[in-house]
């Protein structure tokens, strides 16, 4: 197993050095230069101010925030790391594959509940303070991060045995190719994770999403051909594909891999998803609510004008 996942990085890091594949770092450090001038912002905001956060959906959409800063940061630094080839410490490598898994599967299911949310704000409006209170959306929060590290720590240990306990490093470090040198048992345990996962997300969003039609279509706000609402609704629902595109293809990706593969177009699929459409959604996220919540918008743009005003002050 040890083998294979050393043979299979091996190949990978000379396709990528032949065909100058290390120019995907600059997609992946402009993406994430973006979000992170803006998320720290974001959230600090939910975080600071009573009336952001005494909402819960601005909570879902702080702990979305934190999850993609710390997503972006490993994934950048893995992405560093395979460009260059630098090769990283056997154990440093099993945790940011774990770590990374555990960030994506936590924004996916907070968006998801976010979707969850507003149907149960829109449902039940005068029970939804009672239904779904700030401190049950902490503790819901907590959840997610627990379920979300439930199918990490079981790849952890699946990685002790494809990579074994000695100190050969590889010069390309990636989930898609640890998990493909599992047996293939492991391999058929992955794939129905991944599959009820996206499955139940995707089957829940879209029963929110229907019952939130049907609620709101007597109302009139679906006539205007741009209504806000129907402008919010297109917003959202590119952002969720976004989010759940990356988790398909890279489905599809390790059914397709070959054992002893040296096949570019993988190398160039795998590239194109870790690089940039896994990092896009992250990079829209926070330009997307402060341009449609109003609150959100109001409160960045009270910190900045003081931040400027302090900063004015103290050159004169």
């Amino acid at each position: 197993m040890t083998e294979s996942f050393i043979n299979i990085s091996v190949d990978w890091y000379r396709i990528m050095e032949s065909k100058h594949m290390d120019l995907f770092l600059i997609p992946t450090v402009l993406l994430t230069s973006v979000t992170m001038l803006v998320n720290p912002v974001l959230s600090l905001c939910v975080l600071c101010f009573p009336s952001l956060r005494q909402e819960t959906r601005y909570l879902l959409l702080a702990n979305t925030l934190f999850a993609d800063m710390l997503f972006l940061t490993i994934n950048l630094t893995m992405v560093s790391c395979n460009s260059v080839g630098l090769k990283m410490p056997h154990s440093l490598c099993k945790f940011m594959m774990v770590s990374m898994v555990m960030t994506y599967s936590c924004s996916v299911l907070t968006v998801t509940l976010m979707v969850v949310d507003t149907y149960v704000a829109v449902r039940w409006p005068l029970r939804y303070k009672d239904i779904l209170p700030p401190s049950r959306a902490k503790k819901i929060i907590m959840s997610l991060w627990v379920m979300a590290a439930v199918c990490p720590v079981s790849l952890l240990v699946m990685f002790e045995s494809v990579m074994g306990r000695d100190q050969q490093s590889s010069p390309v470090c990636l989930v898609l190719i640890a998990l493909h040198s599992l047996e293939q048992k492991m391999k058929v345990g992955v794939h129905l994770y991944f599959i009820i996962a996206v499955s139940l997300c995707t089957a829940l969003i879209v029963y929110c999403y229907i019952h939130l039609y049907i609620i709101t279509k007597t109302s009139g706000i679906w006539r205007s051909r741009y209504s806000r609402a129907r402008m919010t609704l297109l917003a959202h629902t590119l952002l969720l594909m976004m989010y759940f595109v990356p988790a398909l293809v890279f489905a599809v990706e390790l059914a397709l891999l070959k054992q002893e593969t040296k096949d570019d177009l993988g190398v160039w699929i795998e590239l194109v998803n870790m690089c940039v459409l896994m990092v896009l959604p992250r990079c829209c996220t926070p330009y997307l609510y402060i341009l449609r919540y109003r609150e959100i918008y109001e409160t960045v743009q009270q910190v900045l004008w003081k931040k400027r005003h302090q900063s004015q002050r103290s050159a004169a």
